[in-house]
């Protein structure tokens, strides 16, 4: 390297953004992430002790610390490290790599560590590409990733590799890291005269929301954005802490997992009944642009699975909700989602139509049987063969009821629904019961039989069974 190309590295690292030259080079200046790398950790031991053999996936949201610590490693180890962007990089970099590592480690006996950063971005033949060099022990692989690896990475990669999932900060963490910023007098502002009012630095860390980057970012603007006063001291206020960092940005890919997660969470809060929770995940995803007529297509779904018959108008709300939407769109269609999700939330709560999937699982098991001759078509066939003989019409009693034999014999007693006690349906309930007993003891069933809830996993294999057809 000459003399200008090492002052222009020089150069470049002075002018870096703030959350560049901040980053920490040691595991003592590497803030937050205790539960992987706290005193003891397996990982913390293993780079302090230089013994990084296993390949590893650093996991977790923007700002987290994924290419600090990957950084800290480079640091640390005393094996060659090398650098690819998923993002700009193919398979023809890759190799390049791969046959410097071959190379090396033939003539060298010295291992290399390859840092791919944004490694879900390769596709299935680059990610294969790079396995068999990591099963013999050529690479060792560190792999940032902000999608869940085990369906963004193959699993053969996966499988070969330690996965460790990095957290949001903790405010306490990005407050310390804020600090040290402003205490840092080679790398930060520690030389300059800085006053970063309380209430200021209060909401960098809130609405940072657990992101370092995005905290250092919004203080390098503030600092670099104010003028000094007649002291010559650059006073960080509320209102300029504002002004840096004025909307959260929130984690939310539509097809990775805050997606699924969120509207995992909205649901989970309405079919517990907590009306507070399911707004608070209801602003989330709106603030983050989902899409209203997906929100709405669930809560239809809930409203048939979830409330049921506790009170059938659910159904009835949340479609009309939908269909309001349509009419109306954002942003006075907000008032429609919400009312539909704050009447569900509310709403008694009863799943008895899962019924449906125990009588299907007992068609896949026993076949389907004949309709009983009384049951069937009358139009057609009622004089040759007899169809529809005997069937009695409950409208000609004054009770709109009559104990006549409805499932084929065979079935007689076996109970598929299930009512609940809940809302509505503890009257429906209550009825049926008669119902039921009256038909027992006309068609002299002497055994009857609830057949238990099937577990989600059979249900889900009957819905899947559905979509299929």
């Amino acid at each position: 390297m000459d003399l200008f190309t090492h002052a222009m590295h020089d150069r470049m690292k002075s002018e870096a953004p703030l959350a560049a030259r901040m980053r920490p080079r040691t595991l003592d200046e590497y803030i937050g992430q205790e539960h992987i790398i706290g005193p003891g950790k397996l990982l913390r031991r293993a780079i302090e002790a230089d013994r990084l053999f296993s390949s590893i996936i650093l996991w977790g949201p923007p700002g987290t610390g994924k290419t600090t610590l990957a950084m800290v490693i480079a640091n640390q180890t005393k094996s060659h490290f090398e650098t690819l962007s998923a993002v700009l990089a193919g398979k023809a970099e890759l190799r390049e790599v791969i046959d410097k590592a071959l190379e090396r480690r033939r003539l060298y006996n010295r291992r290399t560590i390859l840092f791919v950063d944004e490694v879900h971005r390769w596709n299935k033949a680059q990610q294969d590409a790079l396995l068999p060099h990591v099963e013999n022990g050529t690479i060792t692989l560190i792999g940032a990733t902000t999608e869940n690896p085990y369906f963004e990475v193959i699993g053969a990669l996966v499988s070969r590799s330690r996965v460790f999932q990095l957290r949001p900060l903790e405010d306490e963490d990005v407050r310390r890291i804020l600090y040290a910023a402003l205490q840092d007098k080679q790398r930060g502002f520690g030389g300059r005269a800085i006053q970063l009012d309380e209430e200021a630095l209060e909401h960098l860390i809130r609405v940072a929301g657990g992101d370092a980057r995005n905290a250092l970012n919004a203080l390098e603007l503030a600092v670099e954005s104010t003028p000094p006063d007649e002291q010559g001291v650059v006073r960080v206020t509320l209102e300029v802490a504002q002004e840096s960092i004025q909307r959260r940005a929130v984690l939310y890919d539509k097809d990775g997992d805050a997606h699924y997660d969120t509207i995992s969470a909205f649901i989970k809060s309405v079919r517990g009944s907590d009306p507070d929770a399911a707004l608070y995940w209801l602003a989330k995803m709106l603030y983050a642009s989902e899409d209203p007529r997906f929100i709405l297509r669930r809560l239809i779904i809930l409203a048939g699975e979830d409330i049921g018959l506790g009170d059938p108008l659910g159904l009835v709300v949340a479609s009309a909700a939908a269909q309001a939407f349509d009419y109306i769109g954002l942003p006075e269609g907000i008032y429609p989602i919400v009312e539909a999700t704050l009447y569900l939330a509310t709403a008694p709560k009863s799943n008895s139509a899962g019924a449906y999937f125990k009588a299907f699982q007992l068609i896949e098991e026993q076949g389907i049987t004949a309709v009983p001759r009384h049951l069937q078509d009358a139009n057609r066939d009622a004089k040759s063969l007899g169809h529809g003989q005997g069937y009695q019409y409950p409208h000609d009693n004054p009770d709109h009821f009559l104990p006549q034999q409805y499932l084929p014999r065979p079935l007689l007693g076996t109970y598929f629904y299930n009512p609940s006690s809940q809302g509505y349906e503890a009257q429906v309930a209550e009825r049926l019961e008669r119902w039921r007993q009256a038909q027992r003891q006309a068609l002299g069933i002497v055994e009857s039989r609830t057949l238990p809830d099937l577990p989600e996993e059979a249900i889900k294999d009957i819905k899947g069974k559905h979509k299929a057809s």
